[in-house]
């Protein structure tokens, strides 16, 4: 099913996330949107920008920054190899999310647990996070 070519040169911020498969949901790309986790030119973007080819967006998705530029623009959510055509994700940004993925992984955040803490380790969460003086 062809579309018509002005159908794509005017496009809402979050329906073009939703077609490139940054969220699953319009709902959610709005969500995000209205919540300050998508930038244009350092900015908060609103849900109705219309996104232009050639823009640079910085998108906030769980412990993740994206920085992508738009390629092309669509309204219709295709498969994943074809969304992946609507953006272009800049080199810095890749390597800056692989960087925090591999210290989340080696554990440099101190996220890492041998399971459950005892009770003396519970103590002392609770006297950093200064509860229970």
């Amino acid at each position: 099913m062809a579309q018509k070519p002005e159908d794509d040169d005017k496009v809402r911020l979050d329906k073009w996330l939703w077609a490139a498969r940054f969220y699953k949901t319009r709902a959610l790309a709005k969500a995000a949107i209205e919540s300050g986790k998508v930038h244009c030119r350092g900015e908060r973007c609103k849900p109705g920008k219309e996104p232009r080819v050639g823009d640079e967006f910085v998108l906030r998705t769980g412990f993740d920054e994206r920085t992508v530029v738009v390629k092309a623009l669509s309204v219709v959510r295709r498969g994943a190899p074809e969304a992946q055509l609507l953006y272009a994700e800049t080199e810095e940004s890749i390597r800056r999310r692989e960087q925090a993925a591999q210290q989340r992984k080696d554990g440099a955040l101190g996220m890492t647990t041998d399971g459950r803490p005892n009770k003396k380790q519970r103590r002392q969460i609770h006297q950093l996070h200064g509860s229970f003086d």
